[in-house]
């Protein structure tokens, strides 16, 4: 895409210290959660119960016994991974990328660079993900539960799994290789992200080198990588192994449940939304700060998509029930979650926009000497992020319907008091796994708290290089970060 041609400044930021606990930290996060996700994926399986029954008797566990237990592959580690599954996910992106480029869109110039330069960026997600939700909604009237694209979900997830982590590794690779091309005031205005040239190796490489990577692609033209693998491939993704996970229920039991519906439903409207309101992308931190390495590549393309449907794949092998009592309670509390992030947006965005528009002008604010003015008062005099809690408190909703989350599969004929039975005759019950799922489908909770804190954490260091006393007197105004009155 065309590059303004205003004059650029010198393009490599000082280094601003190390986050995430500097190269221990990113090794840890690196390998860690990818072995986290094979954890949740073994050890609440469809094979024998979530958890797995040899994990309640540590004493007498066996290798063997929990290999078969898990759904091990016959093949072993080689059995993670297939050349087919790859080929067809490889596909998916490549059709994402033509989407992009055929599908209109809206052509926005970005925020202004460090270098003094702007980006263009073409905006079509929505539209991206709606054409493709059409495709498998017209197979899925056509073929059921039996459409191929559901089928091969279910049956290939942990070759698509693994497959996903490896191309998350082999793109950080690749932007970090590239990013030492980067030269001061070249004409499409790379530069480094501050916080990515450390000189650590791994650090670089897991944070990200460079601030807004791109690449030319034949046919298709430029893409810019961070914006494009952050609201499309794995969100889109999300909610295909959500609706994958719809068809397996059925499949399975021959009906499909409220619970399984109402998350998948909710995560979609998030999911589109998002997608709709896809130029506020440019002013988040992932875009204007963050470099693109390990950290958002394996986020978006691996974390977001298979970590949030947890709670449906659990779901489409313990088919729980709500009621209408239930579906009000879960949609009470989500409309809670979303007034609050709602609303305290809507009030910060009008007050930028006009402090005099009468449905702020009664607001307090405190003028800084950058010129800035920080509200204390409204929603924003509650918590210096209001919205933060909100956000999370949307998240609840994700993991409520599972319930004291937890089932263990017997054999078929067992003759179970109250238990359902799975199409090949098995059955299954909760038993002395009930309340031990909620391990797994209550992980995005406590995940997305800890994640909020760290948010909360950057912006108010960021915040007092920027308003330096003002910032301090801001912070006396308002005392509590996100949860009014807690913390």
């Amino acid at each position: 895409m065309a590059k303004t041609k205003k004059q650029a400044k010198p393009a490599a930021q000082p280094a601003h210290g190390y986050e995430f606990f500097g190269p221990p930290g990113a090794f840890g996060i690196s390998f860690g959660l990818p072995i986290l996700l094979y954890v949740f994926t073994f050890a609440c399986n469809d094979v024998s119960g979530c958890p797995a029954p040899s994990l309640f008797s540590p004493k007498t566990l066996s290798l063997e016994t929990l290999k078969h237990e898990v759904g091990w592959p016959v093949d072993g580690i080689a059995g993670l991974v297939s050349w087919r599954v790859t080929g067809w996910i490889l596909a998916y992106y490549l059709f994402s990328a033509i989407l992009y480029r055929v599908l209109p869109g809206t052509e926005v110039e970005g925020l202004e660079l460090p270098n003094g330069g702007r980006l263009k960026y073409k905006f079509n997600a929505f539209a991206s993900t709606t054409f493709t939700l059409a495709l498998c909604l017209a197979g899925t009237i056509a073929q059921g539960a039996d459409f191929p694209v559901w089928t091969f979900i279910s049956d290939n997830y942990l070759q698509l799994l693994t497959t996903s982590i490896l191309i998350s590794f082999a793109l950080a690779t690749f932007v970090y290789i590239r990013s030492f091309s980067v030269k001061p005031g070249n004409p499409d205005h790379r530069e480094l992200a501050a916080g990515g040239h450390s000189g650590n190796l791994l650090y670089d490489w897991f944070i990200g080198r460079e601030l807004n990577p791109r690449i030319s692609i034949p046919l298709i033209g430029e893409i810019d990588i961070k914006e494009f693998m952050e609201l499309r491939p794995g969100m889109l993704g999300w909610m295909l192994l959500n609706s994958a996970f719809i068809a397996k229920q059925y499949r399975t039991y021959g009906f499909v449940t409220d619970s399984i519906v109402f998350i998948s439903v909710i995560q979609a409207i998030y999911i589109l939304d998002s997608q709709l309101m896809e130029p506020a992308i440019l002013t988040t931190i992932d875009i204007t700060t963050d470099g693109f390495g390990h950290m958002l590549a394996f986020g978006d393309l691996v974390w977001v998509p298979f970590l949030y449907s947890t709670q449906t794949r659990y779901l489409s092998i313990y088919p729980r029930s709500l009621g209408w009592l239930g579906l009000s309670v879960m949609g009470s509390v989500l409309v809670a979650g979303y007034s609050i992030f709602r609303l305290s947006n809507s009030q910060k965005n009008v007050f930028r926009t006009d402090p005099n528009d009468p449905r702020v002008a009664h607001l307090k604010y405190l003028e800084t000497k950058a010129g800035t003015r920080l509200l204390i008062s409204g929603w924003w005099g509650t918590a210096r992020h209001i919205n933060y809690l909100g956000d999370w408190i949307q998240s609840w909703p994700y993991s409520l319907p599972t319930g004291l989350a937890g089932y263990t599969i017997l054999t078929a004929g067992t003759g179970a008091e109250g238990a359902y039975k799975m199409a090949d005759g098995r059955e299954i019950v909760q038993g002395d796994a009930k309340g031990w799922g909620m391990v797994f489908t209550y992980f995005y909770i406590v995940y997305f708290a800890v994640l909020l804190i760290h948010r909360d954490r950057r912006d108010d260091e960021k915040c007092a290089k920027k308003y330096g006393d003002d910032w301090e007197k801001y912070k006396k105004a308002v005392r509590w970060r996100i949860v009014p009155g807690l913390y």
